[in-house]
């Protein structure tokens, strides 16, 4: 049995923990990456469709969710997207932004992965794969200043490790085909630290009886809409799917919705449609309200929502459908109130929402503050970004705020 020590341990090799891993190593500290899963940045390689939202231009505390809103601040200063851009472009990769200040590798997320693995190898950061952690202790007299033991079995040997630092990077419950598991929850447990509940999120609602079968007829179909819940509102793209809705604004939503909770959907957002609907009949319009709607909306969602608000009237002109009638259908297509049964869960989440409490971390340097040498980092603590590239931004922020002083 092998026992060998480290200033640094860090376990997990995603965005959060290889930022963190790189950051020590820039200052001359002795570091070990333990990865459970075979790979590394599994979660890194799949994002954005294989392209790697890596950072948003635009970076605020608005756009993180967190029992403490102000938590991110000091991390998000410490290390900015623009601190972010700077390495992609020190690598030569290529890069573009798209639409709402996303950007995006030009050619692959492996770009970002082979970029950090270089930094750890020129760093000589030491990374293990397909390792098990037996157990975490903190060791009570400090030998040569080591103040973590770690057991870790491998298929090969099962080693014992100290170390002066230890960095949770573990990433969350989300996606666990990609390597997701609730392990850095279990230590947070383990130390005693508060978490707030966890649930899945930046994932796609689903339904049940009549308003699920409606999605089943139009799965693959897309439309632009804003969707509202809990005061919170976004416009984006949305896509019915054989389970219910997904797409980039569902997504965003969920970050805000809550079993039970409905949500609004505004299927025609900056027209007023009562408005529009009343202005054609009084031009004594002869076609239907159904022919009408396919210039503002997928000929498919148009049938199916005759189907479900207007049947009696699908073959009447508009002129003469009543103005209360035409007022209650517009009303509707402006504000669809609709009550998801369950999101996707996550098997298909992005992220966890909640997390390790951060009243128990300190801000600037991710250190759990009854637990000298001890820090959390990324998606494992309560800090759940917008979609858009502000989870890997806050992956980055605070790997980095923790391999400071780590």
């Amino acid at each position: 049995m092998s026992n060998k020590q480290y200033d640094v341990v860090v376990l997990g090799a995603g965005a959060a923990g290889l930022m963190c891993a790189i950051t020590a190593a820039q200052r001359s500290k002795s570091v070990l990456v333990l990865e459970k899963s075979n790979k590394v940045g599994k979660k890194i390689l799949m994002s954005g469709g294989g392209r790697c939202n890596f950072t948003n231009l635009f970076v605020e505390a608005e756009h993180f969710i967190s029992k403490n809103p102000h938590f991110c601040k000091s991390a998000l200063k410490r290390f900015t997207p623009q601190d972010f851009i700077s390495m992609v472009e020190k690598h030569k990769i290529a890069y573009e932004e798209k639409k709402h200040s996303q950007l995006f590798c030009i050619n692959s997320s492996k770009d970002i992965l082979n970029m950090l693995l270089a930094e750890c190898n020129d760093l000589g950061v030491q990374i293990l794969t397909d390792i098990d952690v037996e157990s975490v202790k903190k060791l009570e007299a400090a030998d040569q200043g080591m103040r973590y033991q770690i057991v870790t079995q491998s298929k090969l040997n099962q080693s014992i490790i100290s170390c002066i630092s230890l960095v949770v990077a573990t990433g969350a419950l989300s996606i666990p085909t990609l390597g997701g598991s609730g392990f850095g929850y279990e230590l947070a447990k383990q130390f005693k630290l508060p978490l707030v509940p966890r649930h899945a999120s930046l994932v796609p609602f689903m339904f049940t009886e009549s308003i699920k079968n409606i999605c089943e007829q139009l799965s693959g179909v897309s439309t632009y809409v804003m969707i509202s819940c809990n005061k919170k509102s976004f416009e984006e793209s949305m896509l019915f799917t054989h389970r219910g809705i997904s797409g980039p604004v569902v997504l965003q939503i969920s970050n805000y919705w809550h079993p039970g909770d409905e949500i609004y959907i505004n299927l025609m957002p900056n027209i007023n449609a009562q408005d529009i609907l009343l202005t054609e009949k009084d031009k004594h319009n002869k076609i239907t309200l159904q022919k009408y709607l396919n210039s503002h909306l997928p000929k498919a969602l148009v049938l199916q929502l005759q189907e479900l608000w207007w049947p009696i009237h699908k073959d009447k002109p508009l002129s003469e459908i009543s103005n209360a009638e035409l007022r209650s259908i517009g009303n509707r297509l402006n504000s669809w109130s609709l009550k998801p049964s369950s999101t996707e869960g996550y098997r298909t989440a992005e992220v966890t929402w909640g997390g390790v409490d951060t009243n128990a971390i300190d801000s600037k340097t991710m250190e759990a503050r009854s637990h000298p040498g001890l820090y959390f980092i990324g998606e494992v603590v309560d800090v759940t970004g917008h979609l858009g590239g502000y989870n890997f931004q806050w992956a980055w922020s605070s790997g980095y705020s923790a391999g400071l002083v780590a």
